[in-house]
């Protein structure tokens, strides 16, 4: 009788979506893989956090900060989310661009849009060439984009820049970034947020998923991961540095790691193993790393540049009236003569209409006088969020609901516990108002807001964060943004299949291609297919059709033979 083989040991640095999604991702194969998952914060999810705010004050008693939602494009987002018994909700994506002349939105047509009717006629055409040239575009900034199609400079600025800024992330670093994310929001359809129209650059409202209770969505992720025995968590624990990577004795991984939590003995303490996923971010990699970092490791994760943002969570209706359009103001429709038939005018009236009675924006977007290429965004998170409808913290679904992999996994007491009705009760007497279909919700007074003031090293002198009263604050943080210059598709992304599988070590992270939760948890599950993993929604198109992609870009790979179907999968 052959012996048991051993184990391969893995080490996971970092508890945030890439890395709970190796994980999981290992959790399946016990009898092949012991993993521990290390962090220094107390609770797994990274950036995906939810904190508590008063209910007697909001209508509710938390928000998800950091991390709001998601296109329905997001197949595996989804379907993990869903298999762990929770489920995003559907809100309408209506954006607040601009305040006064510069004002402009999805939801009614606007004077701004008829200013650039000409810019957004041919708009679409840049978009087709440069999905045609892609690896040629991804190497140029947008704002050399817009000089080479001859853009007029206030439609870059007030519609290109803030658009792109908002989706992903990218705030006062937009003019510089590759040309390519700006053609994939409308036309990847693994990341697709619009639908370009010809005559008003946004074609609809898009249905945004707002994510559920995200504390309880990778608590009872990390219950998953921990039930079949071979995976064990270490919160609250830091990794200091790593040691070697090609050590001859107890294994070629050894990390030094230590107590994060204070006020207790943190003495450094020495772990091995057989195999590395980093799953944090680049400069993170590379300080652990530190002498064992190779060349090419440190000019490519050296590359990766990270940009300071605060944000500000507050209840300050005040300042949000001076700087964003939060109501439907009539002045600011596009004239009817500018319409070209009689059903342009019919349905630019219904549009008119549409937003006298239904205009309640998620996303805002402000330019700095001073320099309109920066901006400054917002979220109304009570209009975004479901908690301040009543929803319970697991989203609208029910335990009996086994529909496309829902509750699929063994339910946890998170689970259980976020998919109690009565939960969404907490904060009812605040819901005086009537959100567009009728559902009480919190009256505007009420509101909870988010405000994002970036790049502290070069646009702080433009912030106007003084100007949110202190007693209409509610939390302060403070962020590293990855910034996603046209150099980063230049120095880093081609480049990271070269350094991945070196020295026993992967990288997991939304940073090795684009900051969306989507790539997180798929480069997590390609960090852990290539160490001998299955992927874990093998046969589900619309899932593997990234992870596919990503596999190609990051790693330099092609899934196995027995899970490939055709020559050129």
């Amino acid at each position: 009788m052959a012996p048991t083989p051993t184990p391969k040991r893995i080490c996971i640095v970092g508890a945030g979506a890439a890395g709970m999604s190796a994980a999981y991702a290992f959790s399946r194969h016990p009898d092949k893989f012991k993993v521990t998952v290390f962090d220094k914060q107390p609770v797994a999810g990274g950036m995906a956090t939810s904190i508590d705010v008063d209910s007697s004050k909001y209508g509710a008693s938390y928000i998800n900060d950091g991390v709001q939602g998601c296109s329905p494009v997001f197949a595996n987002t989804l379907r993990m989310f869903r298999m762990l018994g929770f489920e995003p909700t559907e809100v309408g994506m209506q954006i607040s661009f601009g305040k006064g002349e510069n004002f402009w939105s999805n939801v009614f047509p606007t004077e701004l849009v008829t200013q650039f009717k000409g810019d957004i006629a041919k708009f679409g055409t840049a978009l087709s060439t440069i999905k045609k040239l892609e690896p040629i575009f991804a190497m140029i900034p947008v704002h050399v984009m817009l000089r080479m199609f001859n853009f007029s400079t206030g439609f870059g600025e007030r519609m290109v820049y803030p658009l792109v800024a908002l989706f992903f992330g990218t705030g006062n670093q937009t003019p510089y970034i590759s040309s390519a994310i700006l053609e994939r929001v409308f036309m990847d359809p693994s990341m697709k947020l619009f639908e370009y129209d010809p005559k008003s650059l946004l074609a609809s409202i898009p249905t945004m998923l707002a994510f559920p209770k995200l504390h309880d969505v990778y608590q009872a992720w990390r219950s998953e991961v921990t039930s079949r025995g071979n995976v064990e968590f270490k919160l609250n624990h830091e990794v200091m540095r790593v040691v070697s990577r090609t050590a001859k004795k107890d294994g070629p991984v050894q990390i030094e790691y230590k107590l994060a939590e204070e006020g207790t003995d943190a003495t450094p303490q020495m772990a091995a193993f057989d195999e590395l996923i980093l799953a944090v971010d680049a400069d993170s990699a590379l300080k652990l790393l530190g002498k064992e970092a190779t060349w090419m490791e440190k000019r490519v994760l050296g590359s990766v540049k990270y940009l300071y943002d605060v944000t500000i969570t507050h209840n300050d209706l005040e300042y949000m009236k001076k700087f964003y359009e939060t109501r439907y103001n009539p002045e600011h429709n596009a004239p009817l003569s500018s319409a070209e038939t009689a059903k342009e005018r019919e349905e630019m009236t219904k549009s008119f209409e549409f937003a006298e009675r239904n205009f309640r924006p998620l996303y805002y977007t402000m330019q700095y006088a001073q320099d309109k290429s920066k901006i400054e965004m917002s979220f109304d998170l009570t209009h975004y969020q479901p908690q301040f409808r009543g929803e319970q913290p697991a989203g609208p679904i029910s335990s009996s609901d086994h529909t496309n992999h829902r509750n699929e996994c063994q339910p946890s007491k998170y689970t259980k516990d976020a998919q109690d009705a009565g939960k969404g009760k907490v904060g009812e007497e605040v819901r005086t108002g009537k959100d567009a279909e009728g559902k009480p919700e919190p009256p505007l007074e009420n509101h909870v807001f988010q405000t994002i003031f970036l790049d502290r090293d070069g646009s702080q002198d433009l912030w106007t964060w003084e100007e949110i009263r202190e007693e209409k604050r509610i939390y302060e943080k403070w962020w590293k943004q990855q910034s996603h210059r046209w150099q980063h598709y230049a120095a880093v992304v081609p480049w990271m299949m070269f350094i991945n599988g070196k020295r026993n070590t992967h990288y997991a992270g939304a940073w090795s291609v684009l900051n969306m939760h989507e790539l997180a948890v798929t480069s997590g599950f390609a960090a852990a297919y290539r160490l001998g993993a299955e992927y874990p929604f093998h046969g589900d198109e619309d899932c593997e059709r990234l992870f596919r992609l990503y596999l190609g870009v990051s790693h330099g790979s092609r899934m196995r033979k027995e899970d490939r179907q055709g020559l050129f999968a």
